[in-house]
């Protein structure tokens, strides 16, 4: 039994730390005596079981933000999953996503468990908060997306609704060729391109796309030899659909991406991009 009395503001100073629930954070402060570090713990474990008790929910809800720093010259893109379209839509949960970007962006940690291991505040670290945070919405987060790129220029693309966002990373960083970058971040976003062009494309699906390409071929009635030939016609059709500088310009079917990009800056191309969404 707590010897002693917690007052509303109490609850209300938890709360605002915690983002938990006034019941919970007073029973939280209850238990620990009126400890807050205490209390912050004993939400903490809530949150931890939680997890375990969710462990093997769905969590394919939640929302995606990419942002680029002051500079411009580097982008980063995060997605926190839910269990449900509810929370994801919830102003609190994306203020917490955004707070996880900025943290990001501010430190721009070298993959996802260096992004983990980062201070989210001076008591917990990422990982931790995430955790806690599930504790307060009562289902199962996970942060299941970070990138981060540099380039002489970066432009960042948030689709409506925050379920797709993309980076894209050019090698120039003109007001002009941060325009066509936008453009090309939308690109990305409506036409999910595999790699940057064919020599980004791993060699196991360039096998698999000519073995379909022939067995098509032979289905059809062709010889084997010009089966392979017309296996061959097929990956190249393959690499403009699937590569970024290769694709036809969604603005203008009549450029490829490349083209477009050289028309607004001589010289100007995509040195790398990221795409991130829920589907």
């Amino acid at each position: 039994m707590s010897t002693v009395a917690i007052t509303a503001s109490d609850v209300n100073k938890l709360r605002q730390q915690t983002g938990a629930g006034m019941m919970d954070c007073k029973n939280a402060l209850v238990e620990a005596n009126g400890d807050f570090e205490a209390a912050i713990d004993i939400l903490r474990k809530k949150g931890q079981k939680i997890a375990a008790k969710r462990g093997e929910n769905q969590a394919s809800e939640g929302v995606i933000f990419a942002d680029v720093t002051a500079d411009g010259k580097t982008g980063v893109v995060v997605r926190l999953n839910c269990e449900t379209d509810f929370v994801a839509k919830n102003d609190n949960y994306r203020n917490f996503v955004d707070a996880l970007l900025k943290i990001a962006m501010n430190n721009l940690p070298a993959d996802m468990d260096a992004f983990k291991a980062l201070k989210f505040d001076d008591k917990l670290t990422v990982e931790e908060k995430i955790t806690e945070q599930i504790g307060v919405i009562g289902e199962k987060l996970d942060l299941s997306g970070y990138e981060v790129i540099t380039a002489e220029s970066v432009v960042a693309y948030n689709h409506p609704g925050n379920q797709l966002a993309t980076l894209v990373a050019l090698n120039k960083g003109s007001e002009e060729a941060k325009e066509a970058g936008r453009q090309v971040a939308m690109q990305v976003a409506a036409m999910n391109p595999i790699a940057l062009n064919k020599d980004g494309v791993d060699q196991k699906t360039i096998d698999r796309e000519l073995e379909v390409g022939r067995d098509l071929a032979i289905q059809e009635g062709k010889p084997a030899d010009m089966a392979d030939k017309i296996s061959q016609g097929r990956l190249n059709k393959f690499f403009k659909e699937n590569t970024l500088l290769s694709q036809e310009f969604i603005r203008d079917n009549k450029q490829t991406v490349e083209s477009f990009l050289n028309s607004v800056e001589g010289g100007l191309t995509v040195v790398d991009f990221k795409r991130l969404s829920l589907a």
